[in-house]
């Protein structure tokens, strides 16, 4: 059956969802100043998803995996939030030895770095250890369980507490399979017509990945964090567009997450050719 098109920018702004994290900053520079064109809104990465598939956002800076799990969603430009390394904001914290893992709290911000975190314990360690939810604002200590995934801003900073293991799955990842790794990117429902949001999103990217020292200076005061460290992580632990190393590690993620139940089996990734340039 053909996809009925629903315009979204005939009558109103496209209603644009992005990440409250610092990471994502880059990605959306300047866009407050076209709200004749977007209705920006801010949220956790885990909402957003939920809020482009119940059709309360046009387009939404999206966790990987909700891609990878739903046929109706596209990608609709080469920006996204991604590490060539340690990430420094997606932390996996144990109490006990990787393979004595029996019980993982999972923070429920971000429904990829919840994958990430149950594929690198399978693979690694072999454990399929019983998930819970951490919730968002919870730190370590709200929780006993063996393991606790932390992400964002919160997991820039060391808990106040001892851990016997400790691992920044940016780094883990690229250890393990030597790809990059995609956290989030630009999704919107196929059956709408977002006009020219591809270039908006591209145009705000660049600008963003032109002013990072900037951007992170301005940011800083408000975590708590050093201008330093601000700087050094959307500098140096990040990076902002998907390239060809960036869709084969999206590939075997999805294939990873798949055979975990964590993604839908069999679905198609199609990653098509994007016009900017970075």
């Amino acid at each position: 059956m053909d996809h009925v098109i629903m315009l979204a920018t005939t009558s109103r702004p496209v209603r644009l969802g992005a990440v409250s994290y610092l990471n994502s900053k880059p990605l959306i520079e300047g866009l407050q100043r076209r709200s004749n064109e977007i209705e920006l809104m801010l949220d956790y990465p885990s909402c957003l998803a939920d809020d482009l598939a119940a059709r309360q956002l046009d387009v939404a800076l999206v966790p990987s995996i909700e891609v990878l799990s739903h046929p109706g969603h596209e990608v609709v430009s080469d920006a996204c939030v991604a590490s060539r390394g340690p990430v420094l904001s997606v932390k996996l914290y144990s109490r006990v030895a990787w393979g004595d893992v029996r019980r993982l709290a999972l923070d429920t911000g971000s429904r990829t770095s919840a994958a990430l975190a149950q594929i690198m314990l399978a693979e690694r360690h072999g454990v399929r250890p019983q998930v819970e939810p951490l919730p968002m604002g919870e730190s370590t200590s709200s929780t006993d369980a063996d393991a606790v995934l932390l992400i964002g801003d919160r997991a820039m900073s060391a808990p106040n507490e001892a851990f016997e293991e400790v691992w920044d799955l940016g780094e883990e990842w690229r250890e393990w399979t030597g790809l990059p790794f995609v956290f989030a990117l630009w999704a919107k429902r196929i059956d709408v017509d977002c006009g020219n949001i591809e270039d908006i999103l591209n145009e705000a990217r660049d600008r963003g990945v032109a002013n990072l020292d900037a951007i992170a200076r301005r940011e800083a005061a408000v975590l708590g964090i050093s201008e330093t460290t601000a700087i050094d992580y959307l500098t140096n632990n990040l990076h902002f567009q998907l390239g060809p190393a960036e869709r084969s590690a999206l590939r075997l993620f999805y294939d990873l997450a798949s055979k975990l139940g964590l993604a839908q089996e069999g679905a198609e990734l199609v990653l098509r050719d994007f016009t900017s340039s970075g």
